[in-house]
Parts: structure tokens; sequence; C-alpha cells
């Protein structure tokens, strides 16, 4: 037998250093030529590496977490060949081929969200703000024999359609998926176990529940690179937040009228119409749309509006790039948001999708919220965060001279800025024309 090692392959981009995400061999296992031997993350991207030969796992290179350099051992495994037996012996991965990209999350619910305010249940909204992936499990529920008609669920002798957390809970707290009634198409929700927990299971009130045990998360990956990048910027950045309350009852229509005219072009959400408001006032406000480089004390003012916008994927918070944004209408915005949204989500985002950005747009979408401090994505110098639409009386001008009272859509619009580069007065300023744009919606179309 020959021993043969295989180093970490040069991923390109000057990475240095690797983060091992996941392991899927341990030492013993025996693996085949392209199986999968680990998950590594460089920045914000993942790579699948497979292994080049067959043989059995002799050494791995630390455990999940661990940051191990280019070139430097990632697995040994011993190969038949000639030699055998030989102490010593050992094969080096000269040049190992380029990894795989990793493949797409394959839980039951994948769950992205761009989070941008819902106003209307599209389907691009779900992709964006709800995002909730259920596509195979609706296509087995609609085609499976043993639906029950009426019913909303499977028969009992079929697979209860509900996710892996929502199965994690049930089983964690002893409740036998079969005994809930889904509330929407057939699926069962947290919502479900907690209608269905608060009646005891249907014998009356339950108590408090069980306690869960105890259990220690190992925070690596895309989760570790987030909580380094929020404790950089809250460590180094004085931030301060403005919000203010915004009429979008005529930006809601104005939405309404669009997509009833939209033909084949992607049903237009709030997103690309406050994109296009940001992008019409930014200009007047060219400290807003910087970078600042505070090791060399340097602010970058940009011309360019590359929006971040703020996706909750199923790996963690990304950002992904709209570039030139100033240069798009709203149908093209559209069409880059939902294209960069599945990207997110299905993990096939390039790493120049996923940096680069001079400004970012954030929000809960449908959770929405009173206000939000959002944390700014350093090195930018400002973060805008939408929130929920609400619906309140207000008074408005009657047309001869008074006042009535009249249903009027209310949105706060957040925003945190880095208090070395952006004064308040001039963040307030920013908001204030942002919410004159909005309030008279037509002139978003001209130019």
């Amino acid at each position: 037998m020959a021993r043969f090692t295989f180093n970490l392959p040069d991923i390109g981009e000057g990475i240095a250093e690797a983060e091992i995400v996941e392991w899927h061999v341990k030492v013993g296992d025996t693996v085949e030529e392209d199986a999968r031997l680990a998950d590594v993350m460089t920045d914000k991207a993942t790579i699948d590496l497979e292994s080049p030969v067959s043989g059995k796992v002799l050494e791995v290179a630390g455990e999940a977490g661990d940051t191990i350099a280019i070139g430097s051992m990632l697995v040994v495994i011993e190969v038949e060949g000639e030699g055998a037996g030989e102490p010593g012996d050992e094969a080096t991965a000269a040049q190992a081929p380029s990894p795989a990209p990793a493949p797409a999350p394959k839980d039951d619910d994948v769950s992205t969200r761009i989070e941008v305010e819902n106003s209307d249940a599209s389907d691009a909204n779900d992709a964006i703000a709800r995002g909730q992936d259920d596509r195979k499990e609706q296509d087995e529920a609609s085609n499976s024999p043993n639906d029950q008609p009426g019913t909303g669920r499977k028969a009992s002798s079929t697979r209860i359609l509900a996710s892996p957390a929502v199965r994690r809970r049930a089983r964690d707290l002893g409740v036998d998926l079969q005994q809930v009634r889904p509330q929407e198409d057939g699926r069962v929700r947290h919502a479900d176990l907690d209608a269905f927990l608060s009646y005891g299971g249907g014998g009356g009130f339950a108590a408090a529940g069980k306690a869960r045990k105890d259990e220690d998360i190992k925070v690596i990956g895309l989760r570790k690179r987030i909580a380094q990048n929020m404790a950089a910027s809250k460590r180094n950045i004085p931030h301060f937040s403005y919000v203010e309350e915004v009429d979008v009852t005529e930006l809601e229509r104005l939405r309404a009228q669009l997509n009833d005219r939209r033909g084949d072009k992607p049903k237009l959400t709030m997103l690309p119409l406050l994109i296009t408001a940001i992008c019409k006032v930014l200009p007047d406000y060219p400290m807003i749309n910087a970078r600042y480089d505070d090791e060399a004390n340097v602010v970058t003012r940009h011309g360019s509006v590359h929006l971040g916008m703020a996706a909750q994927t199923d790996n963690g918070l990304m950002v992904p790039v709209i570039r030139d944004a100033q240069a798009k209408n709203l149908w093209q915005l559209a069409n880059e948001v939902l294209r960069l949204a599945n990207a997110a989500r299905d993990g096939t985002a390039k790493s120049e999708e996923l940096s680069g950005s001079t400004l970012t747009l954030t929000s809960l979408g449908p959770l929405g919220g009173v206000a939000t401090t959002p944390v700014i994505n350093r090195p930018e110098v400002a973060i805008i965060g939408p929130n929920r639409i609400v619906e309140r009386p207000m008074f408005v001008p009657d047309g001869m001279g008074g006042e009535k009272i009249e249903k009027r859509k209310l949105m706060n619009i957040s925003i945190s800025c880095d208090h070395r580069v952006v004064d308040g007065y001039d963040a307030a300023s920013f908001v204030q024309d942002m919410k004159r744009l909005i309030e008279a919606p037509a002139n978003l179309l001209i130019n």
C-alpha cells in the first residue's frame, strides 16, 4: 500500500488559508474517487473538495472550524499500488483538481428571503421576502395517491409535510405530527405546533413544556464570518440611527398599476421602487454612498451605486450586490433582485456578486417591526432599513381647504450611519428627501 497526501489546493483570488466547515469523511472510512471529502470556506464562498483517489482515510487535518493554510495537508489516504507495505511511501497531490461549487442545500425547507417590505404575496415576493421553497414537497403532495381529499394533509401511511426544524421540535416535545392539523397547504409549521400545544394536544390547556437539553454549538463557517464582521462593525464604527414615517399609499397604488400592465415582466415588489428612490436622492448626498478605510484614513465617495441587499439564507446572512443600480429601470431592478435572490438561496452566487457594495438595504420583510437600528456593513458608512407597512387613519386634505380622516398605508424608514463620516443633519435630510419622492411617486418615473 502507498500513502497519498491530498493538500489543500490553491482556491485562487490570493487566498492564503481556508476554514474547514464540514467533514464528509473520518479516519478509517473508505472513499471512492470523486467522493466528497470536506467543505471549506474562504471569505463567503464555500468550496466542496473531492477525493482524487480511492482508498482508506488515514489522517484528516483538524476539526470543523479549524483554519488551515493553502498547500498544507488536508487528508492522507491509503491507496493500492506498487511499494505496498514499505513505510513512508507517500504520493502527494501535485495539482489538485479545481474544486466544484458547493451544492444547493437539500433540506425540505430551504428558506431564503431578501429582507424587503412585502405587501403583496406574489411569486417574486415569495422568493425574496418570504422565500419558502416548498416546491419539492408540494409536488410530492400534489402527486401522491394517498392524499386525503378535503383534509389538506396526507394519509397516515405517507410522510407529513414539515421542515426539518419543525420535525426536530415535534420530536423533542414528543408530539406526533399526524395529530397536528395544518392551517394551510397541508404543511405543518411552527404556528400549527403552537396551536396544538396551547390546548394540550386536544386534551385541555398545555403546561409550559418540558425543558430541552443544553447543547454547545460550535460557531463555524458563514456564521463565524458574520459574527466577526458584526463585532468589527460595532467595535470600530460609532453608529447612530434615524427613523422617519413615510406615507406609501400612493407608491403602493402606483406599484399595483404597473403590475397590471407588466406583461411578461417580473412582478414588482416594493424593493425596486425604494432602490429607485434611493438612487435619485443619493447624488445630493455623496457622503452616504461611500466606504471608509479607517486604516488609511481615506473616505471614498462612489459615483455609482452598488447596492447590497441583506439576504437571509439557510446558511446565514449574505449580501448580494446590484451593480450600477442607478443605471437600471424598475423592471431591470426587479430582474436583478429575483436573480440574486435565487443565487443566494441555491448557493450559486459568485464571489464578485457578494462583495463591493457601497450602500446596503436591509429589512425584516413581512416580519417588519416598528423601527430597526441596522448594523452597518463595514467598510460602508450607511445602511437603510424599510420597515413593515401598516394601515392607520390619518388627517389628509379634503380638497376644499380642510381636512378629512382617511385610511393610509404607512411605513417607517430607518437609517444607520457612521458618525465619523455622516452628520446627523445629512442623514435626516437624505431620508426627508426620500420621503418627499416616495409620497409623490410619479417622480420616480421621470428621468
